[in-house]
This record gives structure tokens, sequence and C-alpha cells, in this order.
């Protein structure tokens, strides 16, 4: 199931980065260890519920958001601001979106919350912590974001 999810991940995020942000991108291996302690971050984060339920959470570094808000928008961004709120908190929404396809497709019906962000100086992020979870860096020029995805079967 890890090597399904993590495809799942990069696909959909070349994909999000080819047709709606124009900015390079590199995935990089997956992580071999959570992250839950952020500092100057935004992370948006989204659940879904269903057949699976789980949480997408995406985590840039403050320079980061900004360079995929400048570039997902078309203009200039100096600080982390409510358009960059915004707009991480719609990548979340899309990679959400593409990840509620790709379940689909294996006939799990799944149902998406609303998007929420979380950015500041210096916060945690621990949630499902027992759910399988698989997190994939990704690299733009600016630096490096993660993707994470967690999923737990409901119960019977």
């Amino acid at each position: 199931m890890q090597e399904e999810l993590q495809q799942i991940i990069v696909s959909t995020t070349r994909e999000i980065f080819e047709t709606m942000i124009p900015m390079d991108l590199a995935a990089g291996p997956p992580a071999t260890e959570q992250v839950q302690s952020f500092r100057c971050h935004v992370s948006g984060i989204l659940g879904f519920s269903g057949d699976i339920r789980g949480m997408v959470t995406i985590h840039c570094p403050d320079a980061v958001a900004m360079a995929i808000t400048a570039n997902f928008l078309g203009m200039d961004v100096h600080e982390v601001n409510a358009d960059v709120i915004d707009a991480i908190g719609e990548l979340a929404n899309m990679v959400t979106g593409g990840i509620k396809e790709a379940f689909s497709a294996n006939n799990q019906d799944i149902k998406l919350s609303v998007p929420t962000v979380v950015a500041g100086k210096s916060y945690n992020i621990n949630n499902l912590t027992d759910a399988d979870w698989v997190i994939i860096p990704f690299t733009v020029s600016e630096g490096t974001f993660l993707v994470e995805l967690k999923v737990k079967p409901q119960k019977s």
C-alpha cells in the first residue's frame, strides 16, 4: 500500500504543478520519519472520510509558500498574508481532490472536508497517529515542501 500511496502523491502533485503552478518541481524519496514540529511554515490540512478516512497536509516553509503563491496567482508576494493562506489551502484542496480520484478509481468513496491552514513561527501538528502514512518531499528553487498523506480504513 505504501508504494501506491507514494505514487498517488507524486503523480497528483506533479499534475497540479504542470497545469496550475508554473514551477519546476522534483520529488524526493519518501521520508522515513514523521514530521510534527514546524518553524516559520504554512501548513494546509484537509481531512476526508468515507470508505477510508485520513488527512492530506502540505507543509511549506514560508519562503516556499510565498513562491508557490506568487507563481499560482501571478503576483509578487513578500510576506505570509491572506493570499498565501488561501493559496496553500487551495493547493491542499487540489492535491486531496486528486487523491480522491485515485481512491474512487478503486471503488472507494470518500468525502472531503474544507481545508484548514496553520501558519506561524512555531507549531506542532499531530493527527491520526495510528494511521498508515507517507510523506513525500518536493523541491522547488526556493526550497523543499512536504506532502503528507495519512489513511486509515474505516472499521466495519
